[in-house]
């Protein structure tokens, strides 16, 4: 069982897939709590990316792309500022979405603003994965991998 675990977490795609869904978790939980203490939608945002940043750095720096230790700092800032991207993408579709016209997703939910805000976190967490994994890809854990063990 070990060897099969293993396996999947040397799989560059399945490990960063596994740690994407964890990312996605760790944001979405901070963010909707956030939101239930809150009422802000803006600010939910806000601390759910960067709990997700934090995670998703710790996670993909050491597990899937497996980065030597130096360097680590001019890492971070990289993909820092590529997660501010997709944060502002983020935001952005929250203030269009949630804050400026609930109503093209309140139609379908009975223009439950909570409702709105839960469907327009998933639909925006499914691109920030897709666009996190490019910009770490090819901006970020290039050819710095720690040797092999």
């Amino acid at each position: 069982m070990k060897k099969y675990i293993k396996s999947f977490f040397d799989n560059e795609v399945l490990s960063y897939l596994f740690f994407g869904v964890a990312t996605t978790g760790v944001a979405i939980v901070t963010r909707l709590l956030a939101y239930e203490v809150t009422s802000e939608e803006i600010f939910s945002t806000i601390l759910g990316n960067v709990a997700g940043i934090l995670f998703a750095f710790a996670t993909n720096d050491t597990i899937v792309f497996k980065q030597k230790r130096q360097g680590w700092f001019a890492r971070l800032i990289k993909f820092t500022t590529a997660r501010l991207t997709t944060l502002f993408l983020d935001v952005a579709l929250t203030f269009v979405f949630v804050k400026t016209f609930p109503g093209l997703i309140g139609q379908f939910v009975n223009n439950d603003i909570k409702k709105v805000n839960t469907i327009e976190t998933f639909i925006a967490q499914i691109l920030i994965i897709v666009l996190n994994y490019v910009f770490s890809k090819l901006f970020v854990f290039k050819n710095d991998k720690k040797e092999p063990k």
